[in-house]
C-alpha cells in the first residue's frame, strides 16, 4: 500500500559505479510518484558525481561508512522517508537517526530489522536483473516503476568540453567513432574480453570503414592493455584510460557513434545515451542480470555458454570477434548519426 506522500526523501547507496547507476530508476520512480518531494541522495565519494544534475534530485552528497557513525546526532535536516541500499550497519543506523521511516533490504539482524518501516526480502543472487532488485524497495512502498533505463545527465558545458577535447585528438571527423572499454576491475577479471580480440575487431572495423576512429576508455589498472591497444591502432585511436573523471568520461562517450565494452561501470554509463552499445557479458553474469533495459539501441551479446554449465573459468575469448563485429555492423546500420543526449 502506498504511504502518505513524504515531503523529504533520502536515498543512501554507497557502492561501485555500476550499482550507483543501476539504482537511478528508483530515484525516477520516487520523483514520479511524489513530484512535490525533495529527494536527496548520498553516495560513495568517488561515484556520487555520476548522479549530479539529474533533474529529479534536489541534492547529491558523499557519505562514507566510517563517517556515518558520527553523523545524525546533532540537529540537522530530517527526512520523512529514507531508502538505504546495502548491508552496512553504520549507514542504516544513520538513516534511522535522521528519517522517520526507513526502507531497506532485510539485514538478518533483529535489532535493525525491527526498526525498519519496510524490511524487504532480497532475491537469491543473480536471479533477477539488478534494476528490478533495486526497485524492490520502491515496490514495497506501493510505487510502480517509471521506466528501467539508467539515468545520467550531462550539462551543455560538459558536452562542449568533450567536443573541444575530441577536436584536439584529431578524431573529430572520424566515422564511425567507436568507444572501447577493454577491462572490468581486477576482482571480476573473468569478465574481460581479450585485448587481442579488441585489436582484431578494430582491424575489421577499419577494413570496412577506412575513416574509423577509436576512443579507448578505462582506469589505471588496465593501462598495460590499453597502451598496447593504442600502439596497435596508432593515430586512429586516442588513449583516454586513467586520464578522465567519471563525468569527463561520460562526456567523451557521448561523442561516439557506437561503443563496445565489457560488463563494468563505464558500460553502464554508456547505456544512458541513445547511442548503440555492444556490451559483452559473461555467462555467469549475463545480460539478463546486468544488461541495458529500455534501451533503443542495445546490441549487446552474451557468452555462448549462458544458460549452460558456466563458472569463472568459462573464457570470454569464446565470444567470437565475428559475432561482435556483426552486432556492431547492425548497430551502425540502425543509426547513421549521433543522437541528442537527453536527460532522463
Amino acid at each position: 500500500m502506498k504511504i502518505e506522500a513524504p515531503r523529504t526523501i533520502l536515498v543512501i547507496n554507497v557502492t561501485r559505479i555500476g550499482d550507483t547507476l543501476l539504482a537511478t530508476p528508483v530515484l525516477r520512480a520516487l520523483a514520479v510518484a511524489w513530484p512535490q518531494a525533495r529527494i536527496d541522495v548520498l553516495a560513495h565519494p568517488k561515484r556520487v558525481e555520476v548522479l549530479q544534475h539529474l533533474p529529479f534530485l534536489a541534492r547529491t552528497g558523499a557519505i562514507e561508512k566510517q563517517r556515518a557513525r558520527l553523523m545524525g546526532w546533532w540537529p540537522q535536516r530530517r527526512y520523512d522517508l529514507a531508502l538505504v541500499y546495502g548491508h552496512d550497519t553504520s549507514l542504516l543506523k544513520y538513516a534511522l537517526r535522521v528519517a522517520a521511516r526507513v526502507v531497506a533490504f532485510r539485514q538478518g539482524r533483529p535489532e535493525i530489522d525491527s526498526r525498519l518501516f519496510r524490511a524487504v526480502d532480497e532475491p537469491p543472487p543473480h536471479t533477477e536483473h539488478a534494476v528490478d532488485r533495486a526497485l524492490r524497495l520502491t515496490g514495497a512502498l506501493g510505487i510502480p516503476a517509471a521506466g528501467k533505463r539508467l539515468a545520467l545527465c550531462l550539462t551543455t558545458d560538459e558536452l562542449a568540453w568533450a567536443a573541444q577535447q575530441l577536436a584536439g585528438t584529431g578524431l573529430d571527423g572520424a566515422w564511425p567513432l567507436i568507444g572501447l572499454q577493454v577491462a572490468s576491475f581486477p576482482t571480476k577479471a573473468y569478465r574481460d574480453w581479450p585485448v587481442t580480440h579488441f585489436a582484431e575487431l578494430c582491424e575489421r572495423i577499419v577494413a570496412t570503414w577506412p575513416q574509423a576512429g577509436f576512443l579507448i576508455f578505462g582506469g589505471p589498472e588496465e593501462m598495460q592493455r590499453t597502451a598496447w591497444l593504442k600502439e596497435k591502432l596508432g593515430t586512429r585511436a586516442a588513449l583516454l584510460a586513467g586520464k578522465l573523471s567519471l563525468r569527463q568520461t561520460a562526456a567523451m562517450m557521448a561523442r561516439t557513434h557506437a561503443y563496445v565494452g565489457v560488463d563494468t561501470g563505464p558500460t553502464h554509463i554508456m547505456s544512458t545515451f541513445d547511442i548503440p552499445v555492444i556490451g559483452l557479458y559473461h555467462c555467469r553474469l549475463p545480460r539478463s542480470i546486468y544488461g541495458p533495459l529500455d534501451h533503443p539501441l542495445d546490441f549487446s551479446l552474451d557468452h555462448p555458454r549462458v544458460g549452460l554449465d558456466c563458472d569463472e573459468t568459462s573464457a570470454m575469448a569464446d565470444i567470437a570477434v565475428a559475432d561482435v563485429f556483426a552486432r556492431l555492423y547492425a548497430a551502425l546500420a540502425a543509426t547513421a548519426s549521433q543522437k541528442e543526449i537527453p536527460c532522463r
